[in-house]
């Protein structure tokens, strides 16, 4: 019986292509998320890729689209309901909490990259499994942390080469300001309380700021001329959105104020911001993120304030292919070694290995019979070079080394090939750093 994969997923395959499910795309990603967070000063903290389905509950909020609509809630056989993680902020929280992470110092900056799951109608650019690059600052309240963590996320794109973003900030402000708001939107939205849709409706009562986030069409139609929060901020949610502003135009990030971003989860407070391009269709939203002081209080941890963002990874290896981004290709043997006979095979197996344990990427051919196939299988591999080796070679203690590009060849003694190859790919590697 042939089994496929499941709806909304896909696999990340080991082959040179254009599609960005090429591992060697991932791996170039995810190498340039680990030096620039390095660079920033966060550390890579890994969490279980479920956890108990209350955490998202009370951390993500009740009334938002994940938890109501799109969570993978199970039980397991011990009755206990058992969620996979739908994003990354909750399960970090609560891994900090846990591990009292509090007593290494006043302030934390972490980030993680992983798979996330949410039930929803796959489409370009939403999958079911689908991955995550995400910040956590923890205890620092000031503006230039909401700033640091934009900037980190701009240079992550710079970095791999993305064009054409758009950025978009917004406070939802201080919970003074979320209150004096909420009254003034609920006035504005009685009216059309009817023509609201059923989710809207239920979020009335609980959190009627959500219903700016609906995407419902009529819900935007009404929405549109709804009060602005901007207008209904404490001095001090004024303030610091205004020095954020500020920061953001000191260090040349530049900017749209929009007031209808709020975010889809209820742990936002003050920031809030949205990164979005024009090359992937509708999801064209790529990363996000905002504060969140208060949260890591929700599971009894320190009242400390809290920052982050998170980015899809299938949306921006989607735009990098759309803007036809080059990247760098992983390491291929710098020369694969053809044994001609069983006593050749295993000198080839020896050099090979020594090759290996020196850093030089190699390859060795144990399948095919004939030369011409093994020279196929090597071209395959996309080595530089190729080295034949049968009783002559072994009688004389000298290789030949064919370069599969130029066709040249050059004869050189055993003891001379591991200097002379890893001339070779110094140079290889030094070239490949200067193209990226």
């Amino acid at each position: 019986m042939k089994v496929q994969l499941p709806k909304g997923t896909f696999d990340i395959l080991p082959v040179a292509d254009e599609s960005w499910r090429t591992s060697d795309l991932w791996q170039h990603v995810e190498e340039v998320i680990r030096k620039t967070t390095a660079e920033y000063g966060y550390r890579e903290i890994r969490t279980p890729i479920y956890e108990s389905a209350e955490l998202f509950d009370r951390g993500v909020g009740e009334t938002t689209d994940i938890v109501m609509k799109e969570m993978f809630t199970f039980e397991d056989r011990s009755g206990r309901k058992i969620s996979l993680r739908p994003e990354g902020t909750a399960a970090v929280a609560r891994a900090f909490v846990e591990n009292n992470l509090q007593q290494l110092g006043p302030t934390h900056k972490f980030f993680y990259i992983g798979p996330m799951f949410r039930y929803e109608r796959p489409q370009s650019g939403r999958y079911r499994q689908h991955h995550q690059f995400g910040v956590e600052a923890y205890g620092v309240s000031t503006p230039e942390q909401d700033a640091e963590v934009i900037d980190l996320l701009l240079q992550v794109y710079k970095r791999l080469g993305l064009k054409n973003l758009k950025v978009h900030v917004n406070t939802v402000g201080d919970l003074e300001s979320r209150k004096l708001y909420r009254e003034a939107l609920m006035e504005y939205l009685k009216p059309h309380f009817g023509e609201l849709s059923d989710d809207s409706k239920t979020r009335f009562e609980k959190n009627p700021l959500r219903i700016l986030d609906s995407k419902n069409p009529k819900d935007k139609e009404i929405v549109r001329e709804a009060p602005s929060i901007l207008n209904h901020l404490t001095p001090d949610a004024k303030a610091h959105f205004q020095a954020l502003c500020h920061l953001l135009d000191q260090i040349q990030i530049h900017y749209e104020i929009d007031d209808r971003i709020v975010r889809g989860l209820d742990y936002y407070n003050k920031t809030v911001f949205e990164v979005l391009t024009e090359d992937i269709g509708a999801q064209n939203t790529i990363g996000a993120g905002g504060r969140y002081d208060g949260l890591i209080g929700q599971f009894e941890g320190p009242d400390l304030p809290a920052v982050g963002f998170a980015t899809g990874l299938e949306r921006v290896l989607q735009t990098m292919m759309a803007q036809k981004v080059p990247y760098p290709k992983s390491s291929r043997p710098l020369i694969y070694f053809i044994p001609l006979g069983e006593e050749s095979r295993e000198k080839c197996f020896q050099l090979a290995s020594l090759c290996r344990h020196t850093h030089i990427p190699s390859d060795i051919e144990l399948y095919a019979k004939k030369v011409p196939a093994a020279i196929q299988n090597a071209l395959r591999s996309e080595a530089k070079f190729v080295c034949i080796l049968g009783s002559e070679e072994l009688q004389s203690g000298k290789a030949k080394l064919k370069n599969l590009a130029t066709r040249e060849e050059k004869e050189i003694h055993f003891d001379h090939l591991i200097p002379y190859l890893r001339e070779n790919h110094l140079i290889s590697t030094t070239n490949s750093s200067e193209h990226r």
